[in-house]
């Protein structure tokens, strides 16, 4: 098989650059986050409603908020997501990687800063599986002496 035949699998890119609108994807657990990032005025839309709408608990939409409070971009960017899978606090952290991403490509000196707060980091942390023989990951049927 000659140089030209081979076939090389890229990894896929985690942000790419539209015109002016900036799309980067976001994960956690099983959630899946796509963020289109654009210069605006600083509002937030999560499947087409409203941050505090999507999001009622604060420490969610604090999560949310948390890579544009941290390089003072909240009231400079607009930012529409389109979020499914797992629970509200996984699509919150997915919101919160894609929305980093989305950052570091918008603006290129923002990366430092995203990296030192933690922001540009995949929570890599699943669900365990369940195992034969058990009720769940690690929990063993009931022990009964009689």
């Amino acid at each position: 098989m000659s140089d030209e035949q081979q076939i090389v699998k890229e990894k896929p890119a985690k942000s790419a650059r539209r015109g002016d609108t900036i799309i980067a994807t976001g994960r956690r657990k099983t959630a899946v986050a796509r963020v289109r990032l654009k210069n605006g005025g600083g509002t937030i839309r999560v499947n087409g409603r409203d941050l505090d709408v999507y999001f009622p608990a604060i420490k969610d939409r604090n999560l949310v908020f948390g890579a544009l409070e941290h390089v003072g971009k909240q009231s400079v960017v607009d930012v529409d997501i389109r979020v499914d899978g797992g629970g509200p606090t996984g699509q919150a952290g997915a919101c919160r990687l894609g929305i980093a991403r989305a950052l570091k490509a918008f603006d290129g000196e923002l990366a430092e800063p995203l990296r030192q707060g933690g922001l540009l980091t995949r929570d890599g942390r699943m669900k365990e599986r369940k195992k034969y023989g058990l009720r769940g990951a690690r929990r063993g049927t009931q022990f009964s002496k009689r």
